[in-house]
């Protein structure tokens, strides 16, 4: 599937610029690629969130096309309701455009308190597309933990000092929980990489039925780190096989990028220097946890090489 550069550089934003997100934001890029391969006949629904607060704040809107601001945990049921009242409109010959539906979550909304509201959406089958923009904590409100915050990670839940060292727990493996329910179509992506996104985004909303993309999200303020070095961690978190791209299209598993074969593979601790939120790890008592994480990132990575079919 082709993305026109060409074409999308002569179009207008969908999301317009004087929002108020952070410098460095990478949240503000993701929504721009998302709605210029989505196009103008698109009806967005986003839960509160950051991405929420920054271009919506009254009386004011960044967004060009139709927008629903919902509550942090419903936005996968309000747009699923929005396209049953689409499809029932249709058939009664009220309307005959082609209009497409996507929800949008942080992963606080998507990971914990919106997961029963996207479960339910896509056990329904409805033709929607769930994207959740992971920067791994609730940034918005913050920086609390959230279930895809990492292996050690400090955040304002998870302090490391004497007692604990950050969070104690791994991230949760939402996208492979999304593919267990059987969707036509679930995806990894990352802003660095924007052909990847954009093309992800252009098939999930031609596939016909419920479709989910996680894309990670880089965040300077929670994960302390420059403003200028958001695409940089992007790419860094990919080439440590931390955020592996890959798709899986009706049972199909397909990586899409191999840091191993292209030999930019890094270690995780290349990945999370960087990062102030991991600067105790790097303490004598607590460098155990950089191998514990890597440990886990190695698995998963040979688990998906080999649902992926890749030596």
């Amino acid at each position: 599937m082709a993305i026109n550069l060409k074409q999308i550089a002569g179009e207008k934003d969908l999301l317009a610029p004087g929002h108020r997100a952070c410098a460095g934001c990478a949240g503000a890029s993701i929504l721009r690629m998302v709605t210029h391969a989505a196009g103008p006949d698109t009806v967005v629904g986003l839960a509160t969130g950051c991405m929420e607060v920054v271009t919506t704040i009254y009386p004011y809107t960044a967004w060009r096309i139709p927008y629903i601001h919902n509550a942090f945990e419903n936005v996968a049921a309000t747009i699923s309701g929005v396209e049953a009242a689409y499809r029932a409109l249709k058939r009664k010959g009220k309307i005959d455009k082609d209009i497409k539906f996507i929800a949008i979550g942080g992963d606080g909304g998507t990971y914990d308190i919106g997961i029963q509201s996207l479960s339910g959406a896509m056990e329904r089958g409805h033709n929607m597309l769930y994207i959740c923009y992971d920067n791994e904590a609730y940034m918005n409100t913050g920086i609390q933990r959230s279930g895809a915050t990492p292996l050690g990670a400090a955040t304002s839940t998870t302090p490391a000092g004497k007692k604990i060292p950050g969070k104690q727990q791994h991230r949760k493996p939402l996208t492979e929980i999304l593919v267990a329910h059987e969707i036509p179509y679930a995806a990894q992506t990352a802003p660095h990489n924007f052909m990847d996104l954009m093309r992800k985004v252009q098939k999930a909303l031609e596939i016909d039925g419920p479709a989910f993309i996680n894309v990670l999200m880089p965040c300077p303020v929670g994960w302390r780190f420059p403003e200028n070095l958001s695409i940089e961690m992007s790419r860094r978190a990919t080439d440590a096989c931390f955020w592996p791209l890959f798709e899986v299209e009706n049972g199909e598993w397909k990586l899409n990028y191999n840091p191993e074969k292209s030999g930019k593979k890094i270690s995780i601790e290349e990945w999370i220097k960087p990062q102030g939120r991991y600067k105790h790890l790097f303490a004598p008592q607590n460098q155990h946890i950089i191998g514990e994480l890597q440990n886990w990132v190695d698995k998963r990575w040979n688990e998906l090489k080999k649902k992926c079919g890749v030596e």
